[in-house]
């Protein structure tokens, strides 16, 4: 039997990237890592783990743009992360309304995830910055770290029954959290 891998399941806009909540991306120049994601990935790695963005991006079922336009910030985003590798990129392409399997907190996206890549739920960890990407990764099994970067602070005060294994203020303490939690630190 194939051995399973640990993965951290990461949001995009809001935790990986910087989001104007409220705005869409769809502009590869306007791609701006936030600041402490290269050393976030670079902690996680020594640790041992796989990585995986998991994102609604409903602009595109609302026609605000394209899935080509999507794939482009993609491209500029791993570009920017290297030598950081992610080995998939999933995202709903459905507006909420459409009420499709895939979208966040529906678990489909990560459970594919996990059949393919042999994933073991039990060491891996979802972060994101919002309601549903907490109970996305509790659905999945996985520990979720919420980040207060973006929507976070706001998604913590509108729904105080939340409750994430972390609260973090940004990427790397997420990453921190994670190597301690893991067992991991004293391997990086």
């Amino acid at each position: 039997m194939k051995e399973r891998i640990k993965a951290v399941f990461l949001d995009r806009d809001g935790t990986v990237i910087h989001e104007k909540p409220g705005t869409y991306l769809s502009d590869p120049a306007k791609v701006k890592l936030y600041q402490s994601a290269p050393a976030a990935f670079k902690l996680l790695k020594q640790c041992g783990f796989k990585f995986f963005i998991v994102s609604n991006q409903s602009g595109i079922g609302r026609g605000y743009f394209t899935e080509k336009e999507v794939n482009a910030v993609h491209a500029r985003m791993l570009k920017l992360l290297r030598p950081a590798v992610i080995e998939e990129i999933a995202f709903c392409p459905h507006a909420p309304e459409q009420n499709c399997s895939c979208r966040k907190p529906k678990p489909a996206l990560g459970l594919r995830l996990i059949k393919k890549y042999h994933i073991d739920p039990a060491q891996s960890y979802m972060i994101g910055d919002k309601k549903a990407d907490v109970e996305f990764g509790h659905a999945l099994g996985f520990k979720s770290v919420l980040v207060t970067t973006a929507n976070g602070k706001n998604h913590l005060q509108k729904y105080p029954d939340l409750k994430p294994e972390k609260v973090a203020s940004n990427l790397l303490n997420a990453a921190r959290f994670i190597a301690k939690d893991s067992g991991a630190a004293h391997e990086a």
